[in-house]
């Protein structure tokens, strides 16, 4: 994990994101089984998902295995923009649980970016993912 923290803007945490508490952030987790019979897919599938970065998973709380937010899912699909902005941020060096973690932080957009994706309103979730720093 990097050790870098967000850019310092009204509404963000003095927590750098790889250290937030990913289970006080994310109400609801599915396993990597869940994600694949959501998805009509095997869990080796996900797996490769994970590693191509159209999901991201991290591990919520101790002792528990793998998770992916659920909030990632919506009429039985990935939501749509996910996949690139999940490779947008991993090029701005973020490991899955700091996409996890900025993805359900209430920042300045408004509200979290999880949020606006859900609604159809990626670009604005985009530009502000392109300004990052690294």
């Amino acid at each position: 994990m990097s050790e870098r923290s967000e850019p310092a803007t009204p509404g963000t945490s003095d927590v750098p994101l790889a250290e937030r508490d990913l289970a006080a952030l994310v109400t609801e987790w599915l396993d990597w089984g869940q994600v694949a019979a959501l998805l009509g897919v095997t869990p080796a599938k996900v797996r490769t998902m994970i590693r191509e970065h159209e999901l991201a998973a991290a591990v919520p709380r101790p002792g528990a295995g793998p998770c992916v937010p659920a909030d990632f899912f919506q009429d039985g699909l990935i939501v749509k923009g996910l996949p690139g902005l999940l490779t947008l941020l991993h090029d701005h060096r973020f490991d899955d649980r700091e996409c996890i973690a900025w993805l359900f932080t209430d920042d300045d957009l408004p509200g979290r970016p999880i949020d606006a994706l859900r609604e159809n309103r990626g670009s604005e979730v985009k530009r502000r993912a392109q300004v990052l720093e690294y």
